[in-house]
């Protein structure tokens, strides 16, 4: 009886059955705490986001060749970073008048974590063309084939398309490599310009 599992064992009251239920309850609503602060801590986030979102021009509202992007603290928006380059993109191709809509469906639903793929989410492009405006949605990890069709899934859902929408796949990689291309450009730009020191 000096240990107090012994005291538990040999007693033979109820009394610890009502202990157990009393930890477990609390534990429930530990939990529910921690998940009200998760669900707190995004509320915020998005309320933050809007007020600032509220002032910008609206994707459908751009007129020629723009794109918005919008990633990740410390996340640049190229292939390049070392946040993307195993990664790749979902490529949504959409008609005309749908941008708006879909672009602040999808920044709200990746502010609000609603694709539970932890910190998979890189950020989206939003590009606006003359015929058609593209959405892309970038993550990190191109070979998990699980986190992509996650996703993709949830990517249809907060965008509600319908379900013949074509959705495609590109990784980064690929797209270095097709010739013709800003990114290849943009990395033979990068490579050429080497400040010059004038050494006497």
């Amino acid at each position: 009886m000096n240990n107090k599992f012994d005291a538990l064992k040999d007693d033979d009251s109820g009394d610890h059955d009502q202990n157990e239920e009393n930890s477990t309850q609390k534990d429930g609503e530990k939990e529910k705490t921690e998940r009200d602060k998760g669900q707190s801590s995004s509320k915020r986030k998005v309320e933050q986001f809007w007020r600032f979102y509220s002032h910008m021009v609206r994707p459908g509202d751009l007129t020629g060749h723009s794109d918005f992007h919008l990633f990740k603290e410390g996340i640049k928006p190229m292939w390049e970073d070392d946040a993307n380059k195993n990664g790749g993109k979902w490529i949504i191709r959409l008609r005309k008048g749908l941008a708006s809509r879909c672009w602040e469906n999808l920044i709200l639903a990746m502010l609000g974590e609603q694709f539970m793929v932890g910190e998979e989410i890189c950020g989206a492009v939003v590009s606006v063309r003359f015929q058609e405006d593209i959405i892309s949605i970038w993550n990190k990890t191109a070979s998990d084939q699980a986190t992509t069709a996650r996703i993709r899934d949830t990517l249809r859902r907060v965008l509600n398309l319908p379900p013949n929408t074509i959705m495609e796949y590109k990784t980064h990689t690929d797209s270095i490599k097709m010739p013709g291309r800003l990114g290849p450009q943009r990395l033979l730009f990068q490579n050429l310009w080497k400040p010059r020191l004038n050494v006497p």
